[in-house]
């Protein structure tokens, strides 16, 4: 049966839900489940067909990694080596919104689709308690980038992810908005720890934990792990950050003490305006296409994660 002919179920965050869910994964088929950053859209990572169906439904380059979510630190240790620097930031912040990229252990089982043919493979163990209550359900490492078609603005509500991929997919389990509202934060080891993605959690909290600065990586043409796409997350409209004042025919999304149409954080507050991000231009672009102004984002803390999502929304499309 053709994806498109699919009836997309709702499924309540209940014991119900979440065992229904839990059978879809383990029959491969596609199911989003929210985590504490965005919804994700999950499939069994060791089923090549289903993850291969992950490509389709967000109409994904195949060059472009998967996150694969487990529920424990324990489990992680039967897909990839996790030693050193990595066990220092797993054991400091998992369950949380960050996703490493580790050496991939011979025999893993996991699709070659999930990590798109590298020798790495990138894991997260989430914080929210339905994830985490699907993956111990499930059974199985679940394969999980953001649900919404490949480029566009990421999901933070299960209305998202239907506006987008209904039809394509089995199901969503609606665990309500996310909190963090952007994805996770993506460090490599290289061999030391490299920041391959600003994210939900704060690079102040990563240096702390590692008692000194991380290095960056830079951008280049070779993509080893998920989010490193130069056009990325991004509305129908055309966008403009770091706009002081709009120019005609522009909306504002504002930040700060503005006059504009959307407001991510009246009182300035970055963690809030991280979780509005992505509600916000979805509205904003559902409402019209006329280009979209974006007040200028302090770059610390949070900051640093909805400016790099921004400039990629920005970015020229090809």
């Amino acid at each position: 049966m053709s994806d498109d002919r699919l009836k997309t179920e709702i499924l309540n965050a209940d014991v119900d839900g979440i065992a229904r869910a839990a059978s879809l994964l383990r029959g491969g088929a596609l199911v989003s489940f929210p985590t504490e950053t965005v919804y994700g859209l999950g499939a069994n990572a060791t089923d090549n067909h289903a993850v291969a169906r992950i490509f389709e439904a967000k109409n994904r380059p195949q060059f472009n990694p998967l996150i694969v979510h487990l529920p424990s630190l324990e489990a992680v240790e039967d897909y990839a080596v996790l030693e050193g620097a990595a066990l220092d930031l797993a054991q400091a912040f998992w369950p949380g919104p960050l996703t490493l990229v580790l050496p991939l252990k011979p025999n893993s089982g996991l699709s070659k689709l999930v990590s798109a043919g590298l020798e790495s493979v990138a894991i997260r163990v989430p914080a929210h308690p339905l994830a985490q209550e699907l993956l111990k359900e499930a059974g199985v490492p679940v394969a999980a980038p953001s649900a919404n078609p490949s480029g566009r603005i990421s999901p933070s509500t299960a209305g998202h992810v239907i506006n987008g991929l209904s039809g394509k997919i089995e199901a969503v389990l609606d665990g309500g908005p996310c909190d963090v509202g952007v994805e996770s934060t993506i460090v490599g080891i290289d061999p030391t720890p490299v920041l391959l993605r600003p994210g939900g959690l704060p690079i102040e909290a990563l240096e702390a934990a590692l008692g000194g600065p991380i290095a960056t990586r830079q951008e280049s043409a070779t993509i080893t792990a998920p989010g490193q796409l130069s056009s990325h997350y991004a509305p129908n409209a055309m966008m403009r950050p770091n706009a002081e004042t709009t120019i005609a025919g522009e909306r504002l999304l504002g930040f700060g003490h503005v006059e504009a149409d959307l407001n991510l954080s009246p009182s300035g507050d970055l963690v809030e305006a991280a979780a509005n991000l992505f509600q916000m231009l979805h509205q904003l672009d559902e409402e019209a296409d006329t280009p979209i102004a974006v007040s200028p984002i302090p770059d610390h803390g949070m900051g640093r994660a909805i400016n790099d999502r921004l400039r990629r929304a920005a970015a020229p499309r090809g």
